[in-house]
């Protein structure tokens, strides 16, 4: 799935960290070749990847061969009968058509395919001036599996890489790099994928993929990436973490949430203090697993969503995909205060046929006893998940809590007449939890693909659109405040990676926020895949790494 970067920052360090479960990211300069005849692997038989899988699923996929003389009898034959069992799934599951969301001949063609890692190039192209203001790194993470898929692949899977574009004073360079988990080292030592993926492989699949804990990547002087690791707050993080944890711009705390799809409890709440000091869980009791890729905070509570994506592990067992529409269920939002000490503080409200995949934002609105939730509601709810015939739509919604009548209401932002699909995106994050004017949201039509981005009054429903034109497609537009010196909320720039599909070309786009107009376009020196969340960081966080 996909993942979002956190800034990590006391007085002395800063981390730029991997959530996991949205990113089960990985590095390599290595591979195997793809041979289809199965036979024995040895660490050091790695070669350079081709990336580009122009055959899949291939009719024999690599299922490696274990060294098992260091098992005792028992063992080796526990280990074959394993292995027989996972031969005879894989069979079974090529043996009938996948689904289009996990077909990996869909979800890898054309720009939607892996690259190789690349080490810096300095000195790029830019059309137009930077603004001097921009001086730091932007990066964007995606997909990007290392190995050719064993059988099926979604979007979301993948070992996950980081692009990067370092600007100082006007400059650019590029690099991307995988993001080393200890999944993917095990994978490179043994030539070939060996963790089912977590959502395309889980079609007919016995076996979970593993949970992680974030990852820490640090920007080096020249602007490459290197991973430094697991990173658990000193020891004080045991489980994964949502793939959105959110830091509050005033009292730099950061909040998060993490969910099992095995056992109980299937989510708890947590958070750090500025120093890095991690509460207590905060276990909160729901009756099944459900996917939760996002939440909310205001400035006294965090905005839980409970909805009807829930995943049923079982049906795996019967070649279907785990996460589920739960027709049953009624979706609602758990207000819970920011410092509650258990659960018993949470007010649930329902919100009826409520989806939403990301939540831009929230705020409390005293006057009114209410909780302001932004967000893209989804329907199908879980269409991105599951094949299904009925058209996306991801509308812009508001949804207003009501804390004391415990009642809801929904109204979409965007009058119908020009209504658009609006999914990645985000608000002014220095007014994250506070009341916001303006949203800055992907345009993605034709879905999966973004055209554009629009640029949202969230109080008059006033669109103000930028199109990449042609056959440009672009991702999550990230906004970048102009400064401690911004005159308003909307005073800053959209930075964007963007691909030509008639050129083969890609691009960083930098956006003036308040007029949509190009201020440069730094030429790439090579492909960008499209892919999922960004982050900034600037010059001065960098020297402060960890």
């Amino acid at each position: 799935m996909a993942c979002s970067y956190v800034l990590l920052q006391n007085i002395t360090k800063l981390n730029l960290s991997l959530a996991p479960l949205d990113l089960d990211a990985p590095s390599p300069s290595s591979s195997v070749s793809f041979n289809p005849k199965r036979r024995n692997l040895s660490t050091n038989s790695v070669t350079v990847p081709n990336l580009n899988f122009q055959n899949y699923p291939s009719q024999n996929p690599i299922i490696p061969e274990k060294d098992t003389s260091h098992l005792n009898a028992l063992q080796r034959a526990a280990s074959t009968a394993l292995d027989f069992a996972e031969t005879a799934l894989l069979s079974r599951e090529r043996s009938q058509p996948l689904p289009k969301t996990v077909d990996p001949r869909r979800q890898l063609s054309g720009n939607y395919a892996p690259v190789q890692e690349q080490s810096v190039k300095s000195s790029l192209s830019v059309n137009g001036k930077i603004p001097y203001c921009i001086n730091g790194v932007y990066l964007r993470n995606g997909a990007n599996p290392l190995f050719e898929p064993i059988s099926g692949h979604h979007l979301f899977d993948g070992d996950g890489m980081v692009h990067a574009v370092k600007i100082n004073n006007g400059d650019a360079s590029y690099s991307c790099r995988f993001t080393e988990t200890e999944r993917l080292v095990q994978e490179k030592k043994i030539g070939s994928p060996i963790f089912p993926k977590a959502i395309g492989e889980l079609h007919g699949h016995t076996a979970m993929s593993e949970d992680d804990l974030p990852y820490q990547v640090r920007v080096t002087g020249n602007g490459d990436l290197e991973t430094a690791g697991r990173f658990d707050f000193a020891g004080q993080l045991s489980s994964a973490m949502i793939a959105h944890p959110k830091i509050d711009p005033i009292t730099k705390e950061l909040f998060a949430l993490s969910y099992d799809v095995v056992k109980k409890p299937y989510l708890k709440y947590f958070k750090f203090s500025p120093d890095g000091e991690k509460s207590p869980d905060v276990e909160i009791p729901l009756a099944s697993p459900t996917m939760m890729h996002d939440f909310a905070i205001t400035e006294n509570f965090v905005v839980i969503p409970d909805q009807q994506v829930v995943f049923k592990l079982t049906d795996m067992f019967l070649g279907k995909s785990p996460v589920k529409y739960d027709e049953d269920k009624i979706s609602r939002f758990g207000i819970l205060p920011r410092d509650a000490k258990d659960a018993t503080e949470m007010v649930w409200i329902e919100s009826p046929e409520t989806f939403c995949f990301h939540l831009w934002n929230a705020w409390e609105s005293p006057e009114t006893d209410e909780v302001v939730v932004i967000g893209s509601c989804m329907t199908p709810a879980d269409s991105i998940f599951n094949e299904c015939d009925e058209q996306l739509n991801s509308v812009l919604s508001e949804i207003r809590l009501n804390l004391k009548t415990g009642k809801s209401t929904r109204k979409t932002i965007i009058p119908g007449s020009v209504q658009m699909n609006l999914e990645a995106g985000m608000v002014n994050r220095n007014l994250l939890g506070r009341k916001t004017r303006f949203a800055y949201l992907a345009i993605a039509e034709p879905w999966p693909k973004v055209s554009g981005f629009a640029k949202v009054d969230l109080l008059t429903g006033e669109v103000k659109n930028h199109f990449y034109g042609g056959k440009k497609y672009g991702g999550e537009p990230f906004f970048l405040p102009r400064g401690l010196e911004s005159d308003g909320e909307d005073d800053g720039y959209i930075m964007s990676f963007v691909h030509d599909e008639e050129s083969w070309e890609s691009e960083l786009q930098i956006v003036n926020a308040v007029t949509l107009e190009i201020e440069a376009i730094v030429k790439l020196p090579s492909r960008v895949p499209y892919g999922f969340h960004g982050t900034f960081v600037n010059s001065v966080d960098m020297v402060n790494q960890a």
